[in-house]
């Protein structure tokens, strides 16, 4: 279900939105964030305002954040914990004085009873005085590291989103919450494995070094061509398919507690924040 938001001028925004990811790429963050707010832009943001960080969110009643803190404590690689709301605000200054999580992101999950309900471009309407916000690191955030030591990004030139597939991998749970991990895949030249490896191990906050490389099977992925959110993307010959873990994760996380709400961003649809894509957390 869509919900469109009006521009200024009263005229109602189009469900998918009136910018191209092509006309944003080159734009400051603030041009971008403005244009998701208003509803031009409704798509993923990777390869958005480089050199920001880029975070995911889940936002949920405070009744649930402790034992949701200590999950992303547990699960760091996969929950890598930048940024903390008060109940009921809908800021996190540390993260952009002007941001406004209600707005910001282009497209919202809402889940109730751990049931996704559906997907909306604007957090008003359902906005509650207890809701706690949690900003993960996404992976979004080192891509820009890659494509510059020339390791293209596949699902960028193809203004695609990411991939990202349910693993075998158990995460650690605390209280109502637990479940596999989810991973993001990017299909990388044999020849440039190691790099990759090492780039993004320097991104803690970004989920770091890949937690697999190689056969999808290992990790119970039957099929990369079948992802679970994202688009498919191939691997060719000479490449090797490599996967990190992902901030889609505690949507699986989700499944389990079945709170009575909670709001999530839309897979590949992240909060792009002010802070350097080195922010240490």
């Amino acid at each position: 279900m869509s919900q469109v938001r009006l521009l200024s001028s009263g005229l109602p925004v189009k469900p998918e939105g009136r910018f191209s990811h092509a006309v944003l790429a080159d734009q400051p963050v603030d041009q971008v964030r403005s244009s998701i707010r208003s509803g031009d832009y409704q798509r993923h943001t990777a390869g958005l305002a480089s050199g920001h960080l880029q975070c995911n969110l889940v936002m949920l009643p405070e009744a649930y954040s402790g034992d949701f803190s200590d999950f992303c404590a547990r699960n760091s690689q996969a929950c890598p914990l930048v940024g903390r709301s008060e109940p009921g605000d809908p800021h996190i200054p540390a993260l952009g004085p002007d941001i406004d999580l209600r707005t910001d992101v282009p497209r919202y999950n809402v889940y109730r009873e751990g049931r996704l309900v559906e997907s909306v471009l604007d957090l008003t309407r359902l906005w509650r005085d207890d809701i706690v916000t949690f900003a993960l690191g996404c992976s979004f955030t080192f891509e820009r590291a890659l494509t510059e030591a020339g390791i293209a990004m596949r699902h960028i030139a193809q203004d695609k989103t990411v991939p990202m597939f349910i693993s075998d991998r158990a995460t650690k749970p605390s209280g109502a919450f637990s479940g596999p991990m989810v991973v993001s895949m990017r299909p990388i030249a044999e020849a440039d494995v190691q790099r990759a490896i090492s780039i993004s191990a320097r991104y803690p906050q970004a989920h770091g070094a890949p937690v697999h490389i190689g056969a999808p099977g290992e990790i119970g992925i039957a099929d990369l061509m079948q992802p679970d959110w994202g688009d498919p993307v191939e691997v060719h010959t000479g490449e090797v398919p490599v996967f990190w873990a992902c901030g889609v994760t505690p949507q699986v996380a989700l499944r389990a507690a079945r709170p009575s709400l909670c709001i999530t961003h839309a897979p590949g649809s992240m909060l792009i924040t002010d802070l350097d894509e080195f922010h240490p957390l």
